[in-house]
């Protein structure tokens, strides 16, 4: 299997059934991701170029997607660093996430790939008056959280810097518990968390954590990065190493699919009413419902993924080596149609079409003749 930033599926000394599942889970993830971003040019929110027409539908869309689509992507990245970690050393793991996720951070933050964001939001927004050749000198004025323009978080590259930094903090721990996989107290824990429901329970550390986190929003409890603060993104991550652990944990999430897609729609409807109407009985409790929400939606995707998408197929490789690159590239490619396209006199719902066509043809043309064939661009993009 892959996260987001590449990783394959590794063998241990009893040879690992490749999780083909996960694999198909990470390119509808990218996928989504990309749709997303796709509609941040039409939501109601502030973005780096946004169109002439607004939509508050399309606003309600990205707040349901923001329940699960990023704690997703750390979860399968934590699955990866489990497999990835019982055929590497700890020393072969940090170089080989520092390749997978350093490396193209340094370079799409300095190079292009965030320059032109920040160009081009200047320049929307009135900020700016000139060419990228202009402004690329004054691309390191200041920070860019403070006024300035330098992004030193990479804008949407802020997941590969995090996940380094996770990676780095959590691997003493990960690494005792698969020596200690075995013990008797994993094994309890393990045995526990298998039992018909208890799946579930797996939540109140997310819960705890955003009850914590949510009396600090300006600080640790900032929700700047997809919807969730980081300190909530480290608990979806070690959860997901924690259900990598025991390959019967496949089973237990595909028993629990059908009851968690009835929690997670109960649960999402009653976010999405608060979000109308403002409900102040469920407005108090908006961070408990949503960390719940977004297990269920997790153990939905997980579920009916390993029940529908364990097999192999043609487009798989291709696609799982193209999803990283995709990833760099595809919020600076939206952003230039964005703003190529957002003064014409276009309905929501055609300029919509015609933003993700157009930027998914160009995202897979960039990638397939000036990344994938060239040796340079593929180890600046993450690829081996």
């Amino acid at each position: 299997m892959q996260s987001i930033a590449g990783d394959k599926t590794s063998t241990t000394c009893q040879k690992t059934e490749r999780r083909y599942d996960l694999d198909w889970i990470r390119i509808f993830g990218m996928l989504i991701i990309f749709f997303y971003h796709c509609g941040r040019f039409f939501n109601l929110e502030d973005w780096h170029v946004k169109n002439n027409t607004l939509s508050p539908g399309i606003s309600i869309i990205l707040s349901v997607l923001e329940i699960w689509m990023m704690p997703l992507f750390f979860m399968i990245s934590a699955m990866s660093s489990y497999y990835s970690l019982t055929k590497r050393s700890p020393k072969q793991y940090i170089l080989e996430r520092f390749k997978r996720l350093i490396v193209p951070f340094i370079f799409g933050t300095f190079v292009i790939i965030v320059p032109v964001q920040v160009y081009i939001e200047r320049a929307s927004h009135g900020h700016f008056e000139g060419s990228f050749i202009d402004f690329y000198p004054h691309y390191f004025d200041g920070l860019y959280a403070l006024g300035g323009n330098f992004a030193w978080m990479g804008l949407h590259l802020w997941y590969l810097e995090f996940l380094f930094m996770f990676s780095m903090l959590t691997l003493p721990l990960f690494v005792v518990a698969i020596k200690k996989k075995s013990s008797f107290l994993v094994i309890h824990a393990v045995s526990v968390f298998r039992k018909p429901g208890s799946i579930f329970l797996l939540a109140i550390p997310l819960i705890l954590m955003e009850i914590f986190v949510g009396q600090y929003r300006d600080s640790i409890g900032l929700q700047a990065f997809g919807g969730w603060s980081l300190l909530t993104y480290l608990v979806f991550f070690i959860t997901g190493y924690f259900v990598s652990l025991d390959a019967g944990f496949k089973d237990t999430i595909e028993k629990h699919r059908v009851s968690a897609t009835l929690l997670a729609f109960g649960i999402t409807v009653m976010l999405i009413l608060n979000y109308l109407y403002n409900i102040g009985s469920i407005d108090k409790y908006e961070d408990v419902l949503t960390a719940a929400a977004s297990w269920c939606w997790l153990l939905v995707i997980f579920g009916f993924g390993s029940r529908l998408l364990s097999f192999d197929h043609s487009i798989l490789k291709y696609a799982n080596e193209a999803v990283l690159p995709f990833y760099i590239l595809h919020q600076t490619v939206i952003v230039i149609f964005g703003f190529w396209i957002m003064d014409w006199e276009l309905g929501v719902a055609s300029k919509y079409l015609l933003l993700s066509l157009s930027s998914f043809v160009t995202i897979m043309l960039v990638y397939e003749f000036l990344i994938r064939r060239i040796n340079v661009t593929r180890v600046l993009f993450g690829m081996k």
